[in-house]
């Protein structure tokens, strides 16, 4: 079966069809990878539709409730992970902004890489990112947004989690040392995470969780 099929189905909002279409190219034994790449392209279709105002803020959780289903069934055709975990990440959408699709493939791309995973959910509170750090004690936290006044928000959390001391601050060279702030979404640019202090930042969750093992992987060279 075609690959752009499942791209479309998605883009389209049809549930049904997205969904019998990614079970026939699991059941076929397509690499499952594959089908979650065409859900990051049908996914990113679907932004540039909400961008356009040809889709509307329910069309999204929408196509977030479609990839789910379609997410689970992936999982299911994945081999077990080692009980080991990588690294723990605390993620979220941040204050003001709902969007959960993004963050729903990110959470979803660094659990099946061995990440324990927090995520708080959507439009979370600065202060709530402050007690899930100060509680779980993370490698990295994720702040995920999609609109632009997502950016202010981002840069408040930062702030509060340095004002708790639960993270450090840059040093003169620009460098963080312990628990790294990794920032996310489709509008995210360099002047953006220099804007908020984060560490880095991607535009997908593939690029997410290499980032992430690099940081790891230096972490443990020091």
């Amino acid at each position: 079966m075609a690959s752009d099929e499942l791209i479309h189905a998605l883009a389209d909002l049809e549930e049904e069809r997205a969904i019998q279409i990614a079970e026939e190219r699991l059941d076929s034994g397509e690499d499952p990878m594959a089908v979650l790449d065409d859900l990051k392209a049908g996914m990113a279709i679907v932004g540039d539709r909400y961008e356009a105002e040809d889709y509307f803020i329910p069309d999204l959780m929408y196509a977030g409730d479609i990839i789910e289903q379609i997410s689970q069934l992936i999982q299911e055709e994945l081999p077990e992970q080692e009980e080991d975990t990588l690294g723990t990440v605390v993620l979220g959408t941040v204050k003001d902004d709902i969007h959960d699709i993004g963050k729903d493939l990110v959470y979803f791309m660094f659990d099946l890489n061995g990440f324990k995973v927090h995520d708080l959910g959507i439009d979370v509170p600065v202060q709530d990112f402050v007690d899930a750090v100060e509680e779980h004690d993370p490698d990295i936290v994720a702040l995920s947004g999609f609109l632009t006044a997502a950016f202010d928000s981002m840069q408040e959390t930062v702030d509060a989690l340095e004002e708790a001391g639960l993270i450090e601050e840059f040093d003169d060279d620009g460098l963080r040392k312990g628990t790294k702030v990794m920032i996310g979404g489709g509008q995210i640019t360099d002047d953006v995470r220099m804007y908020v202090r984060a560490d880095g930042y991607e535009t997908d969750a593939p690029g997410g969780v290499k980032l992430a093992k690099q940081w790891l992987e230096g972490a443990e060279v020091a």
